[in-house]
């Protein structure tokens, strides 16, 4: 059987006979009702379910003797355990610790004014320095954010605050909980981070010796999105301004921290995933029910007088944000927290307009940067944001200056790109950004190897030795001419050694290639059109999550190739062959294109193997391995093989029976809609079993098909199946049952108003 490559091919041949006009269903059709193709056994299954969304049940049942079959799954099991919250009312963790209040004094300079509820340990005057910015009094307003180490001797018990997310599963029964391994963006490299956001406030007085008074107040918490609580600051700092005392912080301690959390589902890593790169407004909205009914049960038990209030109204209007409401000083102020979240993601940013600064301006002024393998891995023109991310990749200084800009500027720089170049995939930097930075730091900051920095002081401009790649906010980027070039790599000599494609291309671009050999060119091409065309800031992350997790791929390969073997997965283990496939590693479309670029890749792959977010990458992968449900099968593997290669009958029956034998359980299948995600065309690959000339392979391509659908997540990904897919699924599920008369009902039930023919041709 021949994937997706082959059905380029028979474009307009007749619409019914030929697979080309799948293609055009790949995210299916706005205007096609999904009750209309709902499968016979899930409509019959799901009518008498509350929590099916209306699209399963819709279809109304006409056959007496199909029903869902349980084809291993454990779906009864999964919906009888009890959601956790990610954030209990009953954890004690505190969502904001700390409060400061600093000014600035004409004759002491920076000082901490107040601090509640007791003084924070550390150094009282750097915090001052921090909270009041260089050249803060030019400005009416202004925002910084930095970072701290918790000290863990302050804790009681000597636990750390975060260790709720090592307690296991998302899911507890009375009995027992489900333990699973630590998520790899919880594994922390030290201690925990307390994320500082602080306000800044400049009021003109005469009555002063300076001519006005200069004042900042911080919260300081354990929450990545303190982002929200920017409005309940810019109140407080004003009523603080007005009565300057205990009094008015305890009452904003008391307020931030009486903000309920509590229905916020816990998700799994995998689920998270899911949820981050789908669209769907109701993603595991069920979740969120049975969080409200687990709540009202709960307080009905302890009230029997108390009516169940129906859950509707208070579910989110988008399950991607968990709403909530701070209550201050009488008046509530509505905040959106996200429900999946990644460790590098921290507070309220735009990619889209750090992409911006440093595409357009830049590219137009055509300005050639120094070369360095590293960096310029397309050589001299290489976009300045793919500079930027190899920078970080390969852990060099990255210094942002925002000269005669606000610190906020710079700090949503920085956070933008850690966010990046993580693509919540890799961890590591943001440990080690400083979001806003000021001269005095300068001794410290160069103590730390690969730093991010955010700085407003021109002075930073002009001491090379300080950064290795500068990124001016207005616009252009410099490479340090103190960055040392790299010695060459046993690695990258093997390779080339091996490759001869390799030598023509370092031969002519000692750091990188003018040709496209990476593919970075039409990568961003792709980015800059998406933004154009105003696609959105989630579009444009996961475009990069996408390119991350590719490099990450393409690295394993290189490895494999170059040492034999990869510590980015578990190859002995991969090639078991337990569901009849085997094979491992990104897929190419042909020999020539992964030369190419392998070759393109070498210099960027052997400066990130030696950085901290590589061995920490490597510890996550070791760790996921043993958690995830599907150990012996790489299903991104396989799915990239439908996608990009020509595949015999065989070949392609292998990959939907591997698949079919694979995805079982609940999990199974959520680490399948990972791999088939909306930019991977969703099931559309998967659904080309259905046309299979085996027969074998067709009935269990809708057994897959089934349980996926039956799935609270895997819901959405079939009804983004198009006519095309849908009608045949239904035609060999009735030969399946053998049911010819209710065949033909669902063909006329299809046919409603427009032939096969005529919608698919449309």
């Amino acid at each position: 059987m021949q994937s997706a490559s082959s059905f380029d091919d028979d474009v307009g041949r007749d619409p019914i006979s030929s697979f080309s006009t799948a293609t055009t269903y790949i995210n299916g059709h706005s205007d096609v009702q999904s009750g209309l193709f709902q499968p016979r056994r899930l409509s019959q299954s799901l009518a008498g379910h509350d929590s099916a969304s209306p699209s399963l049940a819709s279809k109304p049942s006409t056959g007496s003797g199909s029903q869902i079959h349980d084809y291993g799954g454990d779906y009864a099991h999964f919906s009888s355990r009890r959601l956790q919250s990610q954030y209990p009312q009953i954890s004690g963790e505190s969502h904001v610790e700390f409060i400061l209040v600093a000014k600035f004094d004409i004759d002491k300079g920076s000082m901490m004014e107040h601090q509640y509820p007791g003084p924070i340990s550390g150094n009282e005057t750097m915090l001052a320095e921090l909270m009041l910015p260089d050249q803060a009094h030019k400005h009416p307003n202004d925002w910084t954010i930095f970072f701290l180490h918790k000290d863990l001797s302050s804790e009681v018990d000597g636990e750390s605050p975060s260790k709720k997310d090592f307690d296991g599963d998302a899911y507890q029964t009375d009995e027992h909980s489900d333990q699973e391994e630590a998520d790899a963006e919880d594994l922390l490299e030290g201690p925990p981070l307390i994320y500082v956001l602080n306000h800044v406030i400049t009021k003109h007085d005469d009555t002063v010796k300076r001519g006005a008074v200069c004042r900042a107040m911080a919260i300081c918490t354990p929450h990545q999105f303190l982002d929200v609580f920017k409005p309940v600051l810019v109140l407080a700092i004003e009523q603080y301004w007005k009565t300057p005392t205990f009094e008015t912080l305890a009452g904003l301690y008391e307020s931030l921290n009486a903000m309920d959390l509590s229905l916020m589902p816990r998700l799994s890593l995998l689920e998270r995933m899911i949820l981050q790169a789908s669209t769907a407004k109701d993603m595991f909205i069920e979740k969120f029910e049975q969080m409200i009914e687990q709540q009202q049960q709960s307080a009905k038990a302890e009230d029997t007088s108390l009516q169940l209030l129906p859950s509707q109204n208070n579910l989110p209007k988008d399950t991607h944000e968990f709403e909530s409401r701070i209550y201050f000083n009488g008046h509530p102020i509505p905040v959106k927290i996200p429900t999946a979240k990644s460790s590098e993601t921290v507070g309220n940013f735009s990619v889209i307009k750090l992409i911006q600064t440093f595409s357009y301006q830049n590219v137009s002024k055509s300005h050639p940067f120094a070369m360095h393998p590293h960096l310029t891995t397309n050589g001299p023109q290489t976009h300045p944001i793919i500079v930027l991310v190899n920078a970080l990749l390969t852990q060099k200084r990255v210094v942002f200056l925002g000269k005669d800009k606000k610190s906020e500027d710079v700090a949503e720089a920085v956070l933008a790109a850690c966010s990046l170049v993580s693509g919540g995939i890799l961890r590591g930097f943001t440990r080690h950004a400083f979001p806003y930075t000021d001269l005095t730091k300068v001794d410290d900051l160069q103590q730390v190897p690969g730093f991010i920095a955010g700085v407003t002081n021109p002075i930073f401009e002009h001491q090379e030795r300080w950064w290795d790649l500068l990124c001016h906010l207005d616009g252009h980027m410099k490479i340090s001419s103190n960055l040392e070039q790299p010695a060459m790599t046993e690695g990258a000599q093997s390779f080339q050694q091996a490759n001869p494609v390799t030598n023509q291309t370092s031969s002519a671009h000692p750091g990188g290639s003018s040709q496209d050999f990476t593919g970075d060119t039409l990568f961003m091409s792709n980015v800059l059109r998406n933004i154009e065309n105003r696609l959105g800031e989630g579009v444009i992350r996961r475009m990069w999550r996408e390119w991350i997790f590719k490099f990450t791929r393409i690295t394993a390969v290189f490895e494999e190739l170059t040492f034999g073997t990869s510590a980015l997965y578990s190859g002995e283990h991969l090639d078991d062959a337990e569901f009849g496939i085997s094979g491992h590693g990104y897929v190419w479309s042909d020999e020539g294109s992964k030369a190419r670029e392998l070759a393109g890749n070498v210099s960027r792959i052997e400066g990130w193997r030696v950085t901290r977010s590589y061995f920490n990458y490597k510890q996550d992968l070791t760790t996921l391995f043993h958690s995830r449900p599907i150990k012996t099968l790489d299903l991104n593997h396989h799915h990239d093989r439908l996608r990009t290669q020509k595949l015999s009958h065989d070949e392609s029956a292998a990959i939907f029976l591997g698949f079919s034998r694979a995805v079982e359980s609940h999990d199974a299948i959520c680490q399948l809609l990972v791999t088939t995600s909306e930019s991977h065309g969703g099931l559309f690959y998967v659904s080309l079993g259905l046309f299979h000339p085996q027969k074998e392979v067709r009935w269990k391509t809708v057994e897959l098909l089934e349980r996926i659908a039956l799935h609270e997540a895997g819901q959405h990904f079939w009804e983004g199946l198009g006519r095309f897919q849908k009608a045949a699924f239904f035609r060999i599920q009735q030969e399946i049952e053998g049911d010819e008369d209710t065949c033909q009902e669902d063909y006329r039930y299809l046919s409603r108003g427009t032939t096969l023919a005529e919608s698919v041709s449309s």
